[in-house]
């Protein structure tokens, strides 16, 4: 299973029949690997309702036909503009024929470009005999070691810009809470608040985790 990184905070995952798109961000998005009207999916995952996740959502699945998994808020409004949604809450899990989907907790805030405000979430997903949790844009709280506990998490997804989320040193203890054998650093450089050094992150975890960090560029792809 190939692990693309398209900017920001968006992935796709992906092996060859399936693809699973995770918080599109791509129109507006500076460091976006490809198109909206480019990008491919089978299914759409979302962990918040802020624009610079949602983003092409409704274009990307109303043009793919691809359902959309999010908090049942979002779903909702989602739902209204005739998009397919499954809307889980907070523990629930969404299953597909290529795996499932749960949304676990992450401290953060999340308001629709609508105005609807909603729960934000991690995501653990069940891919191609892979697990990634992609942890949306949480702060570093220590319930982050129960997410893998009954599954291991193969690959994490994680924020390091600060700001807005937590930072890079944050998400070092993060990185140990967690546990995963790969951790793919995500949501900074995007913007100027959120600048910050991911070849740091990745010393600074590999030297007090057992864990390997892949620094990945707009585009560039992990297989896991």
């Amino acid at each position: 299973m190939d692990i693309r990184f398209l900017g920001h905070a968006c992935f796709e995952l992906s092996n060859g029949d399936t693809t699973v798109l995770i918080d599109p961000f791509l129109t507006g998005n500076p460091k976006a690997a490809i198109s909206a009207e480019d990008v491919g999916a089978t299914t759409i995952l979302l962990t918040h309702g802020h624009g610079d996740h949602i983003g092409d959502t409704v274009s990307i699945a109303k043009r793919t036909g691809a359902p959309v998994v999010a908090i049942v808020e979002i779903a909702n409004e989602l739902g209204e503009e005739g998009v397919d949604v499954r809307d889980p809450n907070l523990g629930g899990t969404v299953k597909f024929d290529w795996g499932w989907v749960k949304l676990v907790p992450a401290w953060h805030t999340s308001t629709t470009p609508k105005g609807t405000s909603n729960t934000p979430a991690g995501l653990l997903v069940s891919f191609a005999d892979t697990i990634v949790y992609h942890l949306g844009d949480t702060g570093l709280f220590s319930d982050l070691q129960l997410v893998g506990k009954r599954n291991p998490v193969d690959v994490a997804l994680m924020c390091i810009g600060g700001h807005y989320t937590m930072d890079r040193t944050d998400a070092v203890d993060a990185a140990e809470l967690i546990g995963a054998r790969a951790v793919i650093p995500c949501h900074y450089n995007t913007f100027p608040p959120i600048e910050t050094d991911a070849q740091a992150f990745k010393s600074d975890v590999e030297s007090a985790t057992g864990s390997n960090v892949i620094v990945l560029d707009p585009g560039q792809s992990h297989t896991a």
